[in-house]
């Protein structure tokens, strides 16, 4: 299994961090966890192969989650003749066969009719589906929106917890324990706290809980990265951690 972390920023806007977009790799499955704003160019960027994605997961309905999708079908559509004749399932919460419906009002029928397979599949909470040769996707509810939800990929012995956007929840840690990777918002200082986000003693305080063999953080606004994160995390978390960056991967060999 492969993660790779595309856009680790947020809806403020920096140079260096794309909004929301990872990649997890294993077997045959290429699962984009969400697909903000311009992740399609920041693949491009960094040679990923995006023509390769057989997935992707949304965890909820937010612009810097969602915005690049429609760019991501046109350009299966027409960035190469022949287009994409292979399958695409795109995952969500419920709810996310009614966007893909506003979407098409927006952009046109081929948001839902491009011309290959497109297939919509919504992902209650607690549920786990098998996406392809043993890889499983399995959602949780967190606290953002209606809607959120997070995501733990498993194969074979390894597993990548993502938060996507969530405030605290003491159970989201205990969902996520023992993963090689939890992936974990970390949005807000503390004197900036919110609800619906995560600061950096949040995160400590999950990742304790969790005991992944490392913490990697990802959604940054500025205000957060003026901190010595693995510090602050440091004194909730004594295990790894890692500031993401778009582009960093980790390879996850087989136990």
């Amino acid at each position: 299994m492969k993660l790779t972390t595309l856009g680790t920023g947020t809806v403020s806007l920096t140079p260096g961090r794309g909004c929301a977009a990872h990649l997890v790799e294993a077997g045959p499955v290429r699962l984009l966890l969400d697909c903000g704003s311009g992740a399609a160019h920041r693949m491009a960027a960094l040679g990923v192969d995006w023509w390769g994605i057989t997935h992707v997961a949304l965890t909820h309905f937010h612009a810097d989650h969602i915005g690049d999708l429609p760019t991501l079908v046109f350009a299966f559509m027409y960035a190469r003749l022949p287009g994409r004749s292979a399958p695409l399932t795109v995952l969500g919460p419920a709810g996310t066969a009614a966007l893909l419906d506003r979407m098409a009002a927006a952009f046109g029928e081929w948001m839902t009719a491009p011309g290959f397979a497109l297939v919509v599949r919504e992902v209650a909470p607690g549920e786990e589906v098998t996406l392809d040769d043993g890889v499983t996707l399995a959602a949780r509810k967190v606290p953002h929106t209606d809607e959120s939800v997070a995501y733990s990929v498993s194969a074979a012995s390894r597993r990548v917890v993502y938060t996507g956007d969530t405030g605290f929840d003491p159970t989201l840690g205990e969902w996520a324990a023992g993963s090689d990777v939890f992936l974990c918002e970390c949005s807000l200082p503390e004197r900036m706290a919110i609800p619906t986000h995560l600061t950096p003693e949040q995160c400590g305080d999950l990742a304790r809980l969790a005991g992944p063999r490392l913490l990697a953080l990802t959604h940054l606004y500025p205000p957060v990265e003026e901190l010595d994160l693995p510090a602050v995390v440091g004194e909730r978390f004594a295990g790894r951690t890692h500031v993401a960056t778009d582009g960093w991967s980790i390879e996850l060999e087989e136990h």
